[in-house]
């Protein structure tokens, strides 16, 4: 059975509708961004996924190269803390950069992921001399733009 044009062309604005609404939704589900050129590590280079969960939770992939231990700082430091900043202004200590061989590989290549009740609009990591702090106190080392 041959197609009219009126017929195909019906087709095709539907085909358009699905694909320009499955993009819509896949975009507001995960979000990308890399991290700013940093004056503290000016060779750190990363990003940050955030993807929403089945649970309406957030999770956060962050991932950095050449990112140089925290004691080589100046002043040294201790940890470096990965902090939120929620779309209700709150700030959120995330948890400490840790790498699978040790602190940090010699590769210097980090991966960390972690899952927030919180929406994020800002991703941020500050070198600190305690990891285990509510606010942040050190230098921040790395930050993303608002998301």
């Amino acid at each position: 059975m041959k197609k009219t044009n009126k017929e195909q062309f019906m087709i095709n604005v539907l085909l358009l509708i699905v694909l320009v609404v499955a993009s819509v939704l896949n975009q507001s589900c995960s979000r990308k961004t890399n991290f700013l050129v940093s004056s503290e590590v000016p060779a750190a280079e990363g990003d940050v996924k955030i993807s929403k969960s089945k649970y309406n939770n957030f999770e956060i992939k962050i991932n950095i190269l050449h990112l140089a231990e925290p004691e080589r700082l100046k002043p040294p430091k201790a940890a470096y803390v990965v902090w939120i900043e929620t779309e209700n202004n709150l700030t959120k200590n995330l948890g400490q950069i840790e790498s699978s061989s040790g602190f940090l590989s010699k590769k210097l290549k980090i991966s960390f992921k972690t899952v927030s009740p919180f929406n994020p609009v800002k991703v941020y990591i500050t070198a600190e001399d305690r990891s285990n702090i509510q606010y942040p106190q050190g230098i921040v080392v790395l930050t993303t733009d608002n998301f």
